[in-house]
C-alpha cells in the first residue's frame, strides 16, 4: 500500500504542467512596488517591506523636497497572466480569485485612511517565453497591446479562461481567422479556439504630493506566487545542471543546502526521500529608483511561514529575528537587483 505522501506527489504530477527542467510546478505572480514615473523632487524617506507566500505588506514614508506641490497617477501593476497557461495549467491563483475584479485583494492607505483603488485591464500578446529575460523585464516590455482588436469582437478582458473560450468558439468563422491572423488564438483540429493573449491588471489612484510635507503610502496585497514539486539530491556532487542554477540564482550557500537535505532526507523516507515542494516569489525591488534618492531607510521583513520551511535569497545582512522571520535594515538605500525569494518545504507540510 502507498503511503499518503506518495499519492499526494503522483496526484501533483497528474494535475499540473511541467514548472522548470525536472520538476513539475503551477504558476503565479512576482510582485513589484509603486510606481510614479521619475520624481526629481518626491525621495522615499523610509521603506518598511514584509514579504510572505500568503502576504505583501509595504509601509512608504515619502516627502516633497521640491517647492510645488507634484502630482500624478500611483500605479501598482500586476504582470501579465497568460490566458493560454491559464487553459492547461495549475495556477497560484483559484477559479474564484480569477473570476473576481481584484483577485489580489489590493488594499491600499494614505496617512492611515483607506482610500479608493480605481482598477483596469489591457490585453498583450507577450514576448515568447525565452525573451523575457527579468520579472522586471514583464513589467517594463510585457509586450504589444491588443486591448482594441478583443473590444472590437466583444471579448472580455477576463481571467476566466472557460468563459472566454466559449465567447471564442461562439465567434463566426471570419473573425476567428482574423484574431488568428494576429496571433491572439491557437486552433487545433477538434478542439476550441485557445487564447493566446495575456491580461494585465492594474491598480491605481491620484496622488498629490505638497512641498514640505510628508505622506505615508500604505498598501498590501495576496502575492500568489509560483511553485511546485521541488527535488534535491543528497550529496552536493548529484546536483542536475537545473538544481546548480537554483544554487546561483537564489544564492543556496552551503549551511542551506544542508538544512534543504535534513528537511527532505530525513530517515525513513523511501522513495519520496529528496522530495518537497517550493514556492518561487519574485520582487521587483528596482521600481523604486523612481523616486528621487536613494531610500533613506530600507527595512526587509520576511516572513517563512512555517518554522521547518527553508529560505534562500541573495542580499547580505539578513538576520533571524524569529522562528519564521528575517530581518535587515539599510540606510541610504539604492537597489541594485530585484529580490527573488525560493521557500522549500517538506511534502505534506
Amino acid at each position: 500500500m502507498r503511503s499518503n505522501l506518495s499519492v499526494l506527489l503522483t496526484l501533483w504530477l497528474w494535475l499540473i504542467p511541467t514548472f522548470c527542467a525536472a520538476n513539475d510546478g503551477f504558476g503565479g505572480l512576482s510582485a513589484t512596488g509603486l510606481q510614479f514615473g521619475k520624481s526629481d523632487s518626491v525621495r522615499m524617506v523610509r521603506e518598511d517591506l514584509l514579504l510572505s507566500p500568503q502576504k505583501v505588506q509595504v509601509r512608504s514614508l515619502f516627502r516633497n523636497d521640491g517647492p510645488e506641490t507634484v502630482a500624478g497617477e500611483v500605479i501598482f501593476p500586476l504582470p501579465p497572466i497568460s490566458l493560454a497557461e491559464l487553459s492547461f495549467a495549475g495556477f497560484s491563483l483559484g477559479e474564484d480569485a480569477l473570476r473576481a475584479d481584484n483577485p489580489v485583494h489590493f488594499t491600499a492607505q494614505i496617512n492611515g485612511m483607506p482610500i479608493p483603488v480605481r482598477t483596469d485591464r489591457i490585453a498583450v500578446i507577450e514576448p515568447p517565453f525565452d525573451q523575457r529575460h527579468s520579472a522586471a523585464g514583464r513589467y517594463d516590455t510585457p509586450g504589444r497591446e491588443v486591448t482594441d482588436l478583443l473590444r472590437e469582437h466583444g471579448l472580455p478582458l477576463s481571467l476566466d479562461i472557460e468563459a472566454v473560450t466559449a465567447q471564442l468558439a461562439a465567434l463566426p468563422g471570419s473573425a476567428r481567422q482574423r484574431l488568428l491572423a494576429a496571433g491572439l488564438i491557437e486552433l487545433n483540429q477538434g478542439a476550441p479556439p485557445t487564447p493566446q493573449w495575456s491580461i494585465i491588471l492594474r491598480y491605481h489612484w491620484p496622488q498629490r504630493f505638497p512641498p514640505g510635507r510628508d505622506m505615508v503610502i500604505e498598501h498590501s496585497y495576496d502575492p500568489a506566487p509560483p511553485g511546485g514539486i521541488f527535488i534535491w539530491p543528497a550529496r552536493d556532487a548529484d546536483l542536475a545542471a537545473y538544481q546548480q542554477e537554483l544554487v546561483r540564482d537564489y544564492c543556496i550557500d552551503a549551511a542551506t543546502r544542508k538544512g534543504i537535505v535534513k528537511r527532505l532526507h530525513p530517515p525513513g523516507r523511501g522513495e519520496m526521500a529528496g522530495t518537497g515542494m517550493a514556492l518561487y516569489l519574485d520582487y521587483v525591488l528596482t521600481t523604486a529608483n523612481t523616486w528621487k534618492g536613494p531610500i533613506g531607510t530600507f527595512h526587509l521583513t520576511i516572513d517563512k511561514g512555517k518554522p521547518d520551511s527553508i529560505l534562500s535569497l541573495c542580499i547580505d545582512g539578513l538576520r533571524k529575528t524569529g522562528p519564521t522571520r528575517f530581518e535587515l535594515e539599510t540606510t541610504n538605500f539604492t537597489p541594485t537587483r530585484d529580490l527573488r525569494l525560493l521557500f522549500v518545504s517538506p511534502l505534506g507540510q
